[in-house]
């Protein structure tokens, strides 16, 4: 956040500076003092949640179905993907691409001017207080497309290892075949433990349902580990990416990503993922009817944003992922404040949008 005091009120002036480079904030350089400020261009930003499972099989996967009676069990790794959730939001930045200047005269009350960090105007004689996330959502300028934020975590199975379980019997024999056969007696004797307890007819049975029910969550947890050796193990792994647009005009079926089931999310040009596409059209709700006569004289004012609207549509070709209307300040149009608002002891107060440049609310107290 950027709080600007000034000595002197805005009075007239609000220029558009497009061809200088200039820094937002207090400006003195001997002709003119005031507030340098932009305002805010709208972007989009796509959000991929994806998940990783890897699995890697079992040192006896080659015998599960000897042993176990189970077909299903593939004795090669794999990995697979999964898309888990997609966002799509806007988000504004600042515009570098033009910048408006508050001049301040002598001989008038002091203003108080709230610029965001990147340089974009919150309010005017007042602190600005409504939405401090929007103005999170807008100081960081991004790339058209900007590079993947990942985000990865994985969570083992158990942390417990099958060799904690094993019988004498089972170190000891001498092939893979023999062990395996023995794992696999253990495993039905666990079951046949289970079995037991829950028909009451153990040898020891527990005291109360609290403690039988530890009982065959112990037995689980021993019957999950050792089945591993023959089922595998599957990890998972959580990704995020993002993408963000910034769009000057209507986008058509742009291919915004690619997404593989073996490879996961992919760049828009590695055709080993089916596409993703993204797609933008103006919906027009504004009317822009001011002459050039009307506009000149306007741009003597305080500038902001009258945001157009946008349909924004996700597909992956077949179906529709998303589809939204979203506010884009690239297709609106600016309005202006007039400077007959700023007399002194106006006692105006003007609140903007960071995120969309719009005017929230222009309050005047009472003197």
């Amino acid at each position: 956040m950027r709080k600007v005091i000034l000595p002197f009120v805005l009075l007239v002036s609000t220029l558009a500076f497009a061809q200088e480079r200039l820094v937002p904030g207090i400006v003195n350089n001997g002709k003119n003092y005031g507030v340098v400020y932009t305002l805010p261009k709208s972007q989009i930003v796509i959000k991929i949640k994806v998940k990783k499972d890897t699995y890697t099989p079992g040192r006896f996967s080659n015998y599960a179905e000897q042993y176990l009676q189970d077909k299903n069990v593939s004795s090669d790794p794999s990995t697979f993907w999964t898309i888990t959730d997609i966002q799509v939001n806007d988000s504004g930045v600042p515009d570098k691409s033009q910048y408006y200047f508050i001049e301040m005269k002598e001989k008038t009350v002091a203003p108080f001017v709230e610029l965001t960090s990147g340089g974009i105007i919150k309010s005017i004689n007042a602190p600005y207080t409504t939405n401090k996330t929007a103005e999170k959502k807008q100081d960081t300028d991004s790339a058209t497309i900007a590079d993947n934020k990942t985000k990865t975590s994985a969570t083992p199975i158990k942390k417990m290892k099958p060799e904690d379980y094993f019988t004498e019997e089972i170190l000891m024999a001498s092939s893979t075949a023999k062990r395996a056969e023995l794992v696999a007696k253990e495993i039905y004797a666990i079951r046949d433990s289970k079995s037991n307890l829950i028909r009451g007819q153990a040898d020891s049975m527990p005291n109360d349902g609290l403690q039988m029910q530890i009982m065959i969550d112990n037995l689980n947890a021993q019957e999950e580990v050792l089945s591993s050796l023959f089922k595998g193990t599957i990890t998972n792994e959580e990704k995020t990416y993002t993408f963000v647009i910034t769009p000057d005009k209507e986008i058509s079926h742009q291919i915004v990503f690619r997404f593989s089931k073996t490879f996961g999310v992919v760049a828009s040009d590695d055709l080993s993922g089916s596409p993703y596409y993204f797609s933008l059209k103006d919906l027009h709700n504004l009317k822009t009817p001011d002459t050039k006569e009307n506009v000149k004289e306007k741009r003597k004012g305080i500038a902001y944003n009258l945001t157009g609207n946008g349909l924004v549509t996700l597909s992956d070709g077949e179906k529709t992922i998303f589809e939204n209307k979203i506010p884009i300040t690239q297709f609106g149009t600016k309005e202006y404040l007039s400077p007959v608002l700023f007399k002194k002891d106006a006692g105006l107060k003007v609140f903007f949008n960071p995120n969309t440049g719009e005017l929230l609310k222009v309050h005047q107290t009472k003197n």
